[in-house]
């Protein structure tokens, strides 16, 4: 069993508005889904991703409003790293993301900037035979948008208390002495440790947890396995749009499994992914309810001109 790369990763924000603005007019994401976290149905969850909401370009995030400002440290993943496809999307991306204010690094292959919170991103021209996962934006070329995760970046004490369960239990084949890929049929990421002694502090601008894809027909198969090494994973657990087994490798980053399937389109036509507040089944009885206490959001199709 291989994983297909990083199916989404997790954060959390203290400002959703915010966010969307960031994430759809600044970044050229599409927001696919505009839902509520299944274990605190108050609380948002936004998942921006490509047009069409595939695993592999899954940024989401949790808001809780007004949350300080955290620190990523030991056990937390501190930096998402994008594909690009030239040098001349780097310019391109550091040009724009300086308009904005935001401050950036150029370095050879690669652009660092951090979100409104403090998330670090990387831009990096990445040669690879997956399919790019692009969004459309009418102020972002096709050829120079991000195309989809590469990797993840993680804080540790010490890489190799992971190693024998990221090679042995999950598959994942060293590239180096902190670096590992998952790499299934289709796509393939990277998970990537820098050492650290300090800990981390959680809240706005950090990484909760980093999901893996998995085909549907592995992924009970993945929690017998997971459990077999000791890891202690969670049942699986329908999140209508995905199923889910969650738990922490050694570093203590916890990961998530989530099966590639039944996808975005489940409750709504691709073409208006993220229009309106989707709640799976289960939690419709509530909409009114949450329809009254979660943060208004701006209309993502007018912060870009143009529309979609």
């Amino acid at each position: 069993m291989r994983f297909e790369g990083i199916h989404h990763i997790t954060l959390i924000t203290g400002d959703a508005p915010r966010n969307v603005d960031f994430y759809t007019r600044v970044l050229g994401l599409r927001l696919v889904k505009k839902s509520v976290n299944q274990d605190d149905p108050t609380v948002y969850h936004l998942f921006y991703a490509d047009e069409r909401g595939e695993p592999g370009s899954d940024i989401t995030f949790f808001e809780y409003p007004n949350a300080r400002r955290g620190r990523a440290g030991a056990g937390m993943v501190h930096r998402v790293v994008w594909r690009v496809a030239s040098e001349d999307a780097l310019a391109f991306w550091e040009e724009r993301l300086a308009a904005e204010g935001v401050a950036v690094e150029r370095d050879s292959g690669s652009v660092l900037f951090a979100d409104p919170e403090g998330l670090a991103h990387e831009l990096a021209v990445v040669e690879t035979p997956d399919e790019p996962l692009i969004a459309d934006h009418p102020e972002i070329p096709r050829e120079l948008a991000l195309q989809g995760f590469d990797a993840v970046r993680a804080y540790t004490f010490d890489p190799e208390q992971s190693r024998r369960f990221l090679e042995e239990t999950l598959g994942f084949e060293a590239r180096g002495d902190e670096d590992w890929e998952a790499r299934g049929e289709q796509r393939g990421s990277r998970y990537l440790y820098d050492r650290t002694e300090e800990r981390g502090v959680g809240g706005a601008g950090t990484v909760h947890h980093v999901a893996w894809a998995s085909p549907m027909d592995d992924h009970e198969a993945w929690r017998e396995r997971v459990a077999a090494a000791g890891a202690s994973p969670t049942p699986v657990i329908d999140r209508f749009y995905f199923r889910s087994i969650y738990f922490r490798e050694p570093s203590g980053v916890l990961f998530e499994i989530a099966t590639v399937g039944p996808g975005f389109g489940a409750d709504e036509p691709i073409e208006h992914l993220g229009e309106r507040l989707s709640l799976p089944p289960a939690y419709e009885h509530l909409r009114e309810r949450l329809e009254q206490v979660l943060t208004p959001l701006p209309e993502t199709r007018q912060l870009a001109t143009g529309g979609r």
